[in-house]
């Protein structure tokens, strides 16, 4: 039997239609937090090599160069230094760090106050007028003399500011002797973000249909050793796109140099496959975990042994939407078994909520277990995209979030996919400072502690707290509630990043369709593109008057206006209606993370067939059912009904041999919401 597939929920296959990656020209320096990392557990420097004295019978070369003439004292001092009046304070360099007591003594005979001395090292700190200071300059064990010069602290990324990882920081909290697990699209081994913090790697990449291609190094369906969750292979490239680099970015967030817990390590897990397919992905290629590849990436880290606990397990991904738990369906008990599985090892498994602006969330965070994570902004706002609700555990901030990706860059991301991270990392911030709490305590204290965000869903007031690091782990006093009434919009009319790949359908509008596109039993469940995404938009280097414009993140719409199918048809088709193909085209992305049916069964995964899957007024009950229910999603889609009864209605249809009579029945059930 073949596993159901979960979908990625942002990966660098939204990247594609942009012109390159912004980064690709100019590698952006890693920026330095204000922290001091502590060195990973049982990985010391390695003592420099002895150097043996020469050979007598190799003399040393001699040089050309005449010796450099000693400064002048006028010459040693810094321009400008002490011109203004008054003491300044000054490093007085020394060409040998036995002269600090002689140096110091005609220091003090000239006025000059030394006010540090490091012991064994050729240089001290002093406070003198200029005067002093060029006096100070004529001995000739001083080499030069200039400003100790300040340096503001390097700027913390408001997302760290805002909850108050960069205090947690300052108390000496980094995550040191934990570990977070990357379950994504692999890593950057050799970024300055990751570096001598990569714990262990692993690659669990499917390959059972055709046009389908590991992503491990090996080119197998797994890899266990070396680089194995390397995010740099050639199967990752795409031209000169690395749509890899989703893993990387969500890694830097978690536990990077410039993330929330930067003395965390690291344990990456590949668990995506290459799809060669453009009908499928609506563009050349693209990234898609199966689901078999997620299970044998818990059971992987439920079995793995390190010198140091693991924290958190981050899956910034998704597959169906809930509004309910979903603990007890077929997918959700899976996944609840293995999440349990690690809970009970005091792993907690974060996993992020979706951005479909959905008053629930994405398949796992639906598991009561999980914690699920939706996404604010740096201004205290829940994120238009993010999914809310009752479901969700935590929000976290998800938009405009720099972090890692592939050639030692760094972009700006947004989505659920970042909010993930920042919980993940909190996780190891507060598993340092309490190693003997259960994590559950732990996760309880981070959603306590939180800053309480109310708003509205579905006529409900719901309030889901806001990841606040300093009123957790500093002893800062928790925040007050903020409403987040009237709720956010997503953003007007859902796009996808390339709004013009025509993928509209063949046949003209009034064109018969077939008379029964079903197959006659289910095909085998394919793994389907999802926009769970919102993408890079910002290099953090100087971005080119030409840099890619952000794309939009896929949600449903708001029109709440309801459809019929032959209305429905006359929009799907290729620049018939009022909708653009990439509104349309994210509005059947949707319907396949909710339904069943579509696209696993009827494979009208396009415009082109969601067109003949509405034209389908004759032949079989089946297309028939089909048609309403491709209608029905559509408006639900649209911003119109809920799913119950197409939930009820798909039940009939996923059965092996329903009757006429009750597939009839469904349909009539199914005609009735869209009226």
């Amino acid at each position: 039997m073949r596993f159901r597939p979960l979908f990625v929920s942002s990966i660098a296959l939204a990247l594609l239609p942009l012109a390159g990656p912004a980064y690709a020209d100019e590698p952006t320096p890693a920026p330095t937090p204000g922290v001091t990392q502590a060195p990973p557990v049982q990985q010391q420097p390695e003592p420099l090599p002895e150097q043996a004295p020469p050979a007598e019978e190799t003399p040393a070369p001699e040089t050309s160069q005449a010796p450099q003439e000693p400064k002048a004292p006028e010459e040693k001092i810094e321009e400008g230094l002490g011109v203004d009046g008054g003491t300044e304070r000054a490093i007085v360099e020394l060409t040998d760090a036995g002269a600090h007591a002689t140096v110091a003594t005609l220091a003090a005979s000239e006025s000059v106050d030394v006010v540090l001395q490091p012991q064994n090292q050729s240089y001290m700190v002093v406070e003198g007028t200029a005067e002093e200071l060029a006096k100070l300059a004529e001995d000739p064990r001083v080499s030069s003399i200039h400003r100790d010069r300040l340096y503001s602290p390097a700027e913390v990324a408001p997302n760290l500011s805002l909850i108050g990882a960069d205090q947690v920081h300052q108390s000496g909290r980094i995550g040191s002797g934990q570990a977070v697990v990357i379950i994504d699209t692999g890593i950057d081994v050799d970024h300055p973000w990751f570096q001598g913090r990569i714990l262990a790697q692993a690659c669990f990449s499917a390959t059972e249909d055709a046009g389908v291609r590991s992503l491990c190094p090996n080119g197998q369906n797994q890899q266990l050793d070396g680089d194995a969750a390397a995010a740099t292979t050639p199967a990752c490239l795409s031209g000169s796109v690395n749509m890899c680099d989703h893993g990387s970015h969500v890694a830097g967030i978690a536990a990077g140099t410039g993330g929330v817990a930067p003395g965390a390590g690291i344990v990456a897990v590949q668990v995506f496959s290459r799809i060669d397919d453009e009908d499928l992905c609506g563009e050349p290629a693209c990234l898609l975990a199966y689901e078999s590849s997620l299970r044998q990436a818990l059971d992987y880290v439920a079995n793995l042994t390190l010198d140091r606990p693991i924290a958190a397990v981050n899956l910034s991904l998704g597959g169906w939407l809930y509004d309910t738990n979903c603990d007890t369906v077929e997918e959700g008990a899976v996944f609840k078994e293995k999440i349990d599985a690690l809970l009970a090892k005091n792993i907690a498994t974060v996993v992020a909520a979706g951005n479909e602006y959905y008053a629930g969330v994405a398949h796992p965070a639906c598991v009561s277990t999980a914690v699920a994570v939706g996404a604010n902004d740096n201004d205290d706002h829940i994120a238009d995209f993010s999914n809310r609700g009752p479901l969700l555990d935590l929000f976290a901030p998800g938009v405009d979030v720099v972090s890692a990706v592939p050639d030692d860059a760094t972009i700006a991301y947004s989505g659920t996919s970042m909010s993930t991270p920042h919980v993940t990392g909190a996780l190891a911030l507060m598993r340092e400072a309490y190693p003997d709490r259960p994590m559950t305590e732990l996760i309880e204290a981070l959603k306590s502690s939180g800053r309480p965000y109310t708003y509205e869903v579905d006529g409900a007031q719901v309030t889901t707290p806001r990841l606040d690091l300093a009123a957790a782990l500093t002893g800062a006093s928790p925040q007050p509630p903020i409403s987040q009434s009237p709720a956010p919009e997503p953003p007007p009319g859902p796009l996808e990043p390339n709004p013009t790949d025509g993928s509209g359908p063949t046949p003209e509008p009034d064109q018969p369709s077939d008379p029964d596109p079903q197959p006659s039993t289910p095909p085998s469940p394919v793994p389907l593109p999802t926009v769970t995404v919102t993408v890079t938009v910002t290099a953090t280097a100087s971005p080119s008057p030409t840099a890619a414009k952000a794309a939009a993140v896929c949600t449903r719409g708001t029109a709440a206006k309801k459809l019929d199918a032959k209305e429905w048809a006359v929009e799907v088709h290729r620049s018939s209606g009022k909708l653009t193909d990439a509104t349309l085209t994210c509005y059947l992305k949707l319907i396949s993370k909710s339904s069943k049916v579509f696209s696993e069964l009827t494979k009208a995964s396009s415009l082109g067939k969601a067109y003949r899957v509405l034209k389908a007024k004759s032949g079989s009950s089946k297309a028939k059912l089909d048609s309403a229910l491709l209608t029905a999603w559509l408006n639900w889609a649209h911003g119109t009904n809920g799913t119950k009864a197409l939930t009820a209605a798909e039940k009939v249809r996923m059965k092996s041999k329903p009757s006429a009579k009750a597939l009839k029945k469904a349909t009539q059930s199914i005609l009735k919401t869209v009226k």
